[in-house]
This record gives structure tokens, sequence and C-alpha cells, in this order.
């Protein structure tokens, strides 16, 4: 399937664009979610935060912590509960893989954006190392340095 039908069939909710900031990722994978029906109802409206969202892998399962799902206003007083555990879904050896690298070099399961896939709210769930000051400010220079690149071949 090419690149272009990809992007048509997916529909962004949220992207965590401080993780990339933040943290130097070292490998991506898309999962699924698990989540109820108000849940769901409140993403097609946007109403997400993943600014302090993490993955944590216990007792051979993925669980999203820490992610905010604004209550659905339309929903009934049974609501779900905004920042609850979510389980992830992925396969045994992905999550193998992914718990052996993060456990090993010492790294964090950071979700990076949750968009809807053919109907489907999908993870891209990123193993990532944190960067310390000097590394992001060296990051900062270079996209600097580029921009300015851009401008003057641009200007001709």
């Amino acid at each position: 399937m090419s690149a272009a039908k990809a992007d048509k069939n997916e529909k962004v909710i949220a992207d965590n664009r401080k993780a990339r900031h933040n943290y130097t990722v070292v490998d991506t994978l898309e999962c699924g979610i698990v989540l109820v029906g108000s849940e769901v109802k409140s993403l097609r409206n946007g109403q997400l935060s993943l600014e302090e969202a993490y993955a944590r892998l216990e007792k051979g399962e993925v669980w999203l912590v820490g992610c905010d799902i604004q209550e659905y206003s339309f929903s009934h007083q049974l609501n779900h509960v905004p920042k609850r555990r979510r389980k992830l879904l992925m396969h045994r050896r992905e999550m193998g893989k992914f718990a052996a690298l993060a456990t090993e070099k010492n790294l964090t399961l950071v979700p990076l954006k949750m968009y809807f896939k053919a109907g489907r709210a999908k993870v891209l769930l990123g193993l990532c190392k944190g960067k310390k000051l000097y590394d992001k400010r060296e990051t900062m220079k270079k996209q600097e340095m580029q921009r300015d690149i851009d401008r003057a071949m641009r200007r001709g």
C-alpha cells in the first residue's frame, strides 16, 4: 500500500510534539488501544492530551499511563475516568522486544501520537532516550541553521 493511501486513511487526533523535543526517538511501533464508548466519542472531538503520558510493562501487558481523555459531555452519569490506565494491544514478540530494549538500555516508552486508522484508535509508541539540556540546544541550533539555509535558497 502506498504512503498516500495510508495518509488518506489516517486521521490524527493528537501529536505529542514535546516528546520529540525532550527525547531522542530510537524506534517506533504502532499499537491498538482498549477504549470504552464515551472515550472514543471524546477522541473524535479531539479532547486528548498526551503531554504527561508514558507506557509501562506490567505482568506481560503494556499499559498507557497518564493519558488524559476528557469526559464526553453528552454521555450519561456513568462516564469514563479521564486519567485511567489503558491497555495497549500488540503482539507478544513486539512486547518482548520493546520491553527488553526499554529495560536493558534504560529507555522510556512514550506515545508520540494517537490517530484513527480505518476507524480504529491507534497509538504510535516510541522507544525513547531522554535528551540532556545541551542536546536540546544543539538540536535547536541545527534546525535554525537549516531554516536559514532554506530561506537563502528560496531567495536565490
